[in-house]
């Protein structure tokens, strides 16, 4: 069933994870649509490390902590082998 305030939640935690990842990382390129590209693949990134070592995120605070981990991730990845 589709949910508006779930998929709400997870623009506004997308987005939130996009900014805390483009800050740590030192980011010279982001925007806000970036950010929040960023933080959605993060998020999909950071459930999938998450998945692989067994363990997820618990409620918001977790669910961001993941995503910020798998967006630093993916900037890794696009400065290490798209940016280069």
């Amino acid at each position: 069933m589709f949910n508006l305030i779930h998929l709400l939640m997870e623009l506004v935690i997308g987005t939130a994870a996009g900014w805390i990842a483009a800050t740590l990382m030192k980011l010279d390129n982001s925007n806000m649509v970036f950010n929040c590209f960023l933080g959605l693949v993060g998020a999909i990134a950071g459930g999938i490390i998450g998945s692989l070592i067994q363990i997820g995120p618990s409620g918001v605070i977790g669910k961001i902590i993941f995503s910020v981990i798998g967006a630093c991730a993916v900037i890794w990845i696009y400065r290490k082998f798209i940016k280069s």
